[in-house]
């Protein structure tokens, strides 16, 4: 099982529609689970606090998080199919944490068991979810030699 908690909820209909066609393309793979917590719009601090209780509440002490944090490490699409691949033979249930406008609380970041960039630069939560499942797509494909990666 993947589990894919994110700050705040998709609004554009060409996102929610990349959305689903990555969710239906993995379905041959893997149970998907997108889990939308709310943003809030307090001070920094309050608002990573209020976040942080949304997030924790959907992760087990058995889920092996992945957080997506711009000073994570940075993979190739072949390198993150086969980080993948190495969680999963050890762990069943995958949960990777997309942070609101200001990040991630740094619990969530001491919870976290690998820091994941897909760059240094800073994407719309909404894009970046888009990003992740395409990626976990390809990783799949690539892990199991089928036509997709270039």
């Amino acid at each position: 099982m993947i589990k894919i908690i994110t700050v705040g909820k998709l609004k554009e209909q060409y996102f929610k529609d990349a959305v689903d066609e990555y969710l239906k393309r993995l379905l041959k793979y893997a149970k998907i689970e997108l889990i939308e917590v709310s943003d809030e719009n307090y001070d920094v601090f309050k608002t990573l606090d209020k976040e942080k209780d949304s997030i924790l509440k959907h992760i087990s002490d058995k889920d092996y998080v992945v957080t997506m944090e711009i000073e994570g490490k940075e993979l190739t699409s072949i390198e993150l199919s086969n980080k993948l691949n190495d969680i999963m033979i050890n762990n069943s249930d995958i949960c990777f944490v997309i942070g609101g406008s200001y990040g991630l609380h740094n619990d969530i970041k001491i919870r976290s068991n690998y820091a994941l960039s897909f760059s240094k630069l800073t994407f719309p939560h909404q894009l970046f979810r888009v990003m992740l499942l395409e990626q976990i797509y390809r990783s799949f494909k690539i892990l199991n030699n089928e036509t997709y990666h270039k």
